[in-house]
This record gives structure tokens, sequence and C-alpha cells, in this order.
């Protein structure tokens, strides 16, 4: 299905080289970042009143072939049930073992490319699907070593070159983006079941993957019929702007979604507006303590995310759905506000209960009902 061996040497061929530095400033930014992730935890644990340190889940400064090798080893972890179901399918189909090697050089490209698009803009990331061990090939900063599942990766290079952009105090920066991120950190090894709830709801989506690729072509004929100027009305793909059936965020994965897939998409998605907002609530709630210049670095990396690059840089976020990743930050971050007013921390914490106390997507939109069905 993937050729990752031509992924992982497409993507650290094309990724961009990061900002100039020098090797003593490249020490010292790695040496901080690792001083601010461990100082973060204890901030984040106070303010969440939230659960146990994380319990070993380490702390990797990586550079961008380093976090593209990091994420192809993810993505192997949690599509390996959708490859064994491929293969399965096309071993009694003549010509398929060709096929395939073809196919998967193709997608391999695919990939690699897209990661490389990706490297040079991810300030960080709790990597819930990483597998036990890093890679022996995981290059980057920080050494390869056994982990338990789930690590946090901090891009340096990518962290550097935004603290430039918008001017602001570097050590103050990185502790901001280090709170954001151990806040997801937190999260899920203070709810144990939330890993396993969201990999469950990911499989489902994979076990709804129709791979007959006749099927695949007629909703990508379908959905060019949906396009505006082609037939469609005022959205794409679906004729829908408004997103209310779980889907139409307007990426490629719009495409290829069956009704069932646009059901548990609809479910992550108000997962993910939560974990994304209550990190950006925290990160706030916490930096006018420990961040001396927190206003001025959230009014300009604001106004950042909101300009995106150049019109290339905005056609590719929003085909590859990133827009959509920035409105889960806004929605999720007003329902948790919402509910915290409301209930308090304490209260809002009742969240993490179990999937039964989770949003639902409408909820996101209208907090009072989730305060009014969890608390009631």
């Amino acid at each position: 299905m993937v050729d990752w061996d031509l992924a992982v040497s497409t993507a650290t061929r094309l990724v961009r080289s990061g900002p100039e530095v020098t090797r003593e400033e490249a020490a010292e930014a790695v040496a901080e970042l690792r001083r601010h992730a461990a100082s973060s935890e204890q901030h984040v644990r106070e303010f969440t009143k939230m659960g146990s340190p994380s319990g070993g889940t380490p702390v990797l400064v990586v550079d961008r072939p380093g976090w593209i090798k990091a994420n192809i080893a993810g993505f192997r972890t949690i599509i390996t049930p959708l490859t064994e179901r491929m293969q399965a399918r096309r071993s009694d189909i003549p010509g398929s073992a060709a096929l395939g090697v073809v196919g998967g050089k193709v997608t391999g490209l695919e990939v690699g490319m897209l990661l490389a698009f990706m490297s040079s803009r991810v300030l960080g990331q709790y990597e819930t699907f990483a597998p036990a061990e890093i890679p022996a090939d995981l290059s980057g900063l920080d050494a390869e070593q056994p982990t338990p599942p789930g690590r946090l990766l901090l891009v340096v290079p990518n962290i550097v070159q935004v603290e430039r952009e918008l001017e602001v105090d570097p050590h103050d920066f990185r502790l901001w983006v280090c709170l954001h991120e151990e806040t997801h950190r937190t999260q899920f090894t203070a709810v144990p079941w939330l890993r396993d709830h969201i990999e469950g709801e990911i499989q489902a989506f994979l076990a709804e993957t129709d791979v007959d690729p006749a099927t695949l072509l007629e909703r990508l004929r379908e959905a060019m019929g949906s396009l505006p100027g082609v037939g469609g009305s005022n959205g794409w793909p679906g004729g829908s702007s408004s997103e209310e059936d779980g889907g139409g965020t307007g990426s490629l994965m719009d495409v290829v979604q069956s009704p069932a897939q646009r059901a548990i998409l609809g479910r992550l998605t108000a997962v993910m507006s939560l974990l994304e907002g209550h990190a950006d609530v925290v990160m706030d709630g916490v930096g006018p303590q420990v961040v001396p210049s927190v206003e001025e670095i959230r009014e300009k990396f604001q106004q950042r995310r909101a300009k995106g690059a150049g019109r290339l840089d905005q056609l590719l976020r929003r085909l590859l759905g990133l827009d959509a990743k920035l409105r889960q930050y806004q929605d999720g971050a007003v329902f948790v506000r919402a509910v915290v007013d409301a209930v308090g921390m304490e209260g809002f914490n009742r969240v993490w209960t179990s999937p039964n106390t989770l949003p639902t997507k409408e909820e996101i939109h209208d907090p009072a009902a989730w305060v009014t069905r969890v608390h009631k």
C-alpha cells in the first residue's frame, strides 16, 4: 500500500532547510526546550487538576527529518490493519503483486511530499500512536531509546524560525509552546482510556474504507460534480459549506468518505476540538504566571495563524484540512472556557470520565447542552 522507505527518502530529500543557527545556538535551544518541557508538566498539572506524572513518556527534541521519520513510524503502526486487509483482498487477483509495487511507490511519493510540506510547519506534537521503540534510523537531535507508547516531539528548527519571524522573546516563546504540547501529553497520560478510544475510532474509520478501486473512482467523480463551477452549488465537496453533516471540510479526505465514515469523523472532530481547545486554554491560563510576554506572543501568533502564507500555501492548507484544524482550536477553546465558567475546572474535568462524557460535535458548539447532559 505504501513504500515507506520511498516516503522517507522523498520527504527528507524535499524538506526545506531550517533557519541558520550556529552549533552553540542549536545546542542552547535544545537544552532550553528540554528544561521547559520538564517544568511545563508541573504547571499544567496544577492548572488542570489532572492526574499523575507522565509515567516515562519521553520528550524528544528533533529536527525536520527526525519529525518525518517519527511520524512515518506512527503511520505504519495505525494503518497496519488496513494494509493487511488490502493484501488479503489482492492475493487472488492476477497481477496484483506488480500493481501493488507500483501503487505502493506512488503512495510513498505522495506521503513523502505531504510530510515534507508539513515538517516545516509543526512546532510540536504529542505522537499518540508512536511505536514502543523509536526506529533505529530515526535521525534528529535525540538518540534512540526504548519508550512506552506515546511521545512528545518538539521540532527545534521550526520553533526557532517562528520565534524569529514573530520577533518575540525566544525564551518565553519556547516555554509557551511547551505548555501547549505538555497539555496534550497530560491528557493522554492522565486519561488512560483516551488513546484506546481514539485508536478504536480510527480503526472503525479504516474498517469502513472500501478498497475497491472502482468504488473510489466513482466517489471521485461524484466529488468532482460537486465542485463549484463544475455543477455543484456553494461548497466543496458535497455542495454544502455548513459542515453540519460531520464532514464538508473541503479536504481531500472528504472525497472518499462513506456516510458511516462521516459519522465517525464527526465524533473524532469533536474529540480533537476538545483536546486542541483545552491545550490552548491551559496555555493561556498558565501563561500570565510564567511567560512574561504571553499577551504579545498570543496576539502575534494568532495573526500568523489567520494569515497563513501565500496563495499556494493557503490552497494546500485547505486541501489537506489544515484550516479545519485551526477551527478546532477556536471551537474547542470556546467550549472549554464556557464549561469552566459554568461549572469550574473540576466540573469540566468530568469530560474525562469515559467516552460517554466526551462532547458531541453538536455540543462543541453548544457547551450548555453538554453541561446539562453531564451535570444533570
